[in-house]
């Protein structure tokens, strides 16, 4: 058997994957690297299929739309409906609509495929003018980032304008020799500059990042398997939700990361090719 860790017995680990219907997929780092997929994932995915197991992609990576996920994945031969793909764009949405009913306007630091996924739902992106007055400051993870927006978001976290981060990430994983610059980052700038701290941070470690997958697919928390290669985002969204933590080290987390952190994955493995065998067998 391939090199794998688990706080559980063989017997109990066994009996804890055996109650699994359902497994979260994290994509960056997990099923594949920057625009390269892992030789593993077509498999993993074939097995899961094969036995009945359902999965989805949960991505705190809100610089693509649904579509451009789509798009993405079938380039690499992956076909799946929409219903499998929740980002924080999709999570920003949900939560404005429930938390912020009557606001339209929205300051967006955030990609053009981010942006126009809230203008399909409805939101104005308003203009980079202090005379265009947010309903709320949006940041995320931007690639296009330039530093007279990321001025005006200052701006507007400093006037007190509510104000949502769609995700934790400093960084995000690539096979680029770059740093990205994630957007915890971005709002670590903000913080520095203006002594603000987002509201509230949405994508993973939030639980209600797995709240669609137990709808959708009527499965309970303890039921689902939440896999990637990030402690402070995937497997402590595992932990906040009741799910089983599944730690790939074919992205950003190391044995060293794993050694060091307080709350510890329920597995440890080197990619999804050992998951699956364990979960099959």
């Amino acid at each position: 058997m391939t090199t794998h860790r688990t706080p559980y017995s063989p017997e109990e680990l066994s009996e804890r994957l055996s109650r699994l219907r359902h497994v979260a997929l994290d994509m960056d780092g997990t099923i594949y690297m920057g625009s390269r997929l892992f030789p593993w994932t077509h498999k993993f995915l074939a097995d899961l299929e094969a036995h009945g197991i359902g999965y989805s992609f949960l991505t705190n990576n809100p610089s693509k739309s649904v579509d451009d996920y789509l798009a993405a994945l079938a380039a690499m031969g992956i076909e799946c409906g929409r219903e499998r793909i929740y980002t924080t764009t999709i999570a920003t949405i949900d939560y404005l609509r429930t938390h912020h009913p009557s606001a339209r306007r929205l300051f967006l630091l955030g990609t053009p495929s981010m942006i126009g996924q809230f203008e399909a739902a409805g939101y104005e992106s308003v203009a980079d003018s202090p005379a265009e007055r947010p309903d709320v400051l949006v940041v995320a993870f931007d690639k296009t980032l330039t530093y007279k927006r990321l001025c005006r978001a200052a701006w507007w976290a400093s006037q007190g304008v509510p104000y949502v981060a769609t995700n934790p990430d400093r960084v995000c994983p690539t096979n680029e020799e770059v740093v990205l610059v994630d957007c915890g980052s971005i709002c670590k700038c903000i913080e520095h500059a203006t002594g603000r701290i987002p509201d509230i941070t949405l994508g993973k470690p939030d639980a209600s990042m797995l709240e669609g997958i137990m709808h959708r697919y009527g499965v309970r928390a303890e039921e689902i398997a939440m896999c990637g290669d990030r402690i402070y985002t995937d497997i402590a969204l595992a932990h906040n939700a009741g799910a089983f933590g599944v730690l790939v080290l074919s992205g950003e987390s190391t044995e060293a990361d794993v050694a060091a952190a307080g709350e510890k994955p329920d597995l440890v493995v080197p990619s999804l090719a050992e998951f699956g065998e364990l979960l099959l067998k």
